[in-house]
């Protein structure tokens, strides 16, 4: 994990604040996709869970991208780190 950068808070310290943005994607998940659709068993659960990902992955813009997509800013970083190792 420290190869990609990822960091876990094992103190407890500001444990609340680690967990703030899980926390609005599952909020934005139930309101955006689940309360909207009668999920009558774990097939159309995964589909309609998959489609809403890939819409808030690759269409919805966020505000704290600078109205950018996760996958534009991801693929924004890859491209900086390539040019970084290449230089």
């Amino acid at each position: 994990m420290e190869g990609a950068e990822i960091k876990i808070s094992m103190d407890g310290r500001g444990r609340c604040m680690d967990n703030i943005f899980i926390e609005r994607l599952w909020r934005s998940l139930k309101y955006e996709a689940v309360h909207l659709h009668e999920l009558t068993n774990g097939f159309v659960a995964k589909q309609v869970i998959d489609e809403w990902i890939t819409f808030y992955n690759t269409e919805h813009p966020h505000s704290s991208f600078n109205g950018k997509t996760p996958n534009e800013v991801y693929r924004l970083k890859r491209y900086q780190k390539n040019i970084q190792l290449a230089a």
